[in-house]
């Protein structure tokens, strides 16, 4: 591995984990955001069975992003789980109560008591998509790090005005991802009704990313460095627009495939730009930059580098492949059977 950059790939490993996060559990969050949405049991059903057979395994992603941070940038990992503990607990939460809804929803035919479950799953989904993008605009922002890579800031701290507007361009992202995923999966009365969904959520993402993109370079020019550094990088800015406007033409054609295709390609174009301005730091510190926790002040030593980098190249596939099997078993479109939730 001589003259391989092992703290540069292992920034990006964990950086395409959790942006397989994104791409995979970002619809399941979206579709959440959007239940309360449906009319009918009926359709409540199917928002959820079209989800079923892979959220759980979608958040296999989140695990092993999670596992490699540990491994690859243990400070970083210490820091971040530890001054976002809070945040990180609510989230945790967040997501616990999805699971139960949509397990416990089924169990019993009451109106109220599949009401009760549906809001928690609505309100999970909701809350974990906004948490997400908080913590996101405080790592762009900067947190306060003292000269040991401690955090020494406090939880209401983090919910300064850039990272909730990034919490909201998080859960509008996901919402046009999770109708465009829910077009795809559904057909008749139902599928009508998720197409009226995709043009508000796509109305409400590019409104609120405007304003972050805005934001970003009044207030946080560094998190455009990269791009004003070498213009080549542009060509993600431009790639981006590009998925974006590509979904409304696809959904006119009626090609759902391919609208979800660059629904996915505009989560990971997004999060593609966002760590390549941010390289190689990790954690921002703010107000002091120089504590700040990089991909070579933070990583494990090149001989942990080196022998996860071995285990990634094996295992990888292995979760590409089971991930790809998963949704190939269950493609086409949802259907309502007895063992439906």
């Amino acid at each position: 591995m001589d003259g391989l950059d092992l703290n540069a790939v292992w920034f990006f490993l964990v950086g395409a984990l959790f942006t397989g996060y994104a791409v995979l559990d970002g619809f399941d969050l979206g579709v959440g955001a959007l239940h309360l949405l449906t009319r009918t049991d009926q359709q409540r059903r199917l928002s959820i069975n079209a989800i079923g057979p892979v959220w759980d395994g979608n958040e296999v992603w989140l695990v092993t992003g999670g596992g490699a941070l540990f491994a690859a940038f243990p400070e970083v990992y210490a820091t971040v789980f530890s001054g976002f503990y809070i945040a990180f607990f609510l989230f945790l939460a967040a997501l616990i109560f999805r699971a139960v809804a949509i397990e416990f929803r089924s169990k019993l035919p009451l109106a109220w008591w599949r009401t009760a479950w549906d809001v928690s799953f609505s309100l999970g989904s909701l809350i974990a998509g906004l948490l997400l993008g908080v913590a996101l605009g405080n790592i762009a922002w900067g947190i306060p790090l003292d000269e040991r890579g401690v955090f020494v800031g406090t939880f209401l701290g983090l919910l300064h005005p850039y990272a909730l507007l990034t919490g909201v361009t998080t859960v509008a992202l996901f919402m046009m991802h999770g109708s465009i995923y829910l077009h795809l999966k559904t057909e008749g009365e139902m599928q009508k009704r998720v197409r009226g969904w995709i043009r508000p959520s796509m109305i409400f993402f590019v409104v609120s990313y405007a304003l972050l993109t805005m934001a970003t370079l009044i207030y946080v020019p560094r998190a455009s460095a990269a791009v004003r550094a070498q213009p080549a990088l542009f060509v993600v800015v431009v790639l981006s627009i590009l998925a974006i406007a590509n979904i409304p033409r696809e959904i006119f054609f009626q090609r759902a495939g391919r609208a979800f295709v660059s629904s996915c390609a505009t989560v990971v174009l997004v999060l593609a730009l966002f760590g390549l301005n941010t390289f190689p730091e990790l954690v921002h510190s703010n107000p002091l930059p120089e504590n700040s926790l990089t991909a070579y002040n933070a990583a494990s030593s090149t001989t942990t580098l080196q022998i996860m980098f071995i285990i990634a190249a094996l295992g990888m596939p292995l979760v590409v492949a089971y991930t790809l099997s998963i949704y190939w078993v269950f493609r086409g479109k949802v259907q309502l059977t007895e063992t439906s939730y």
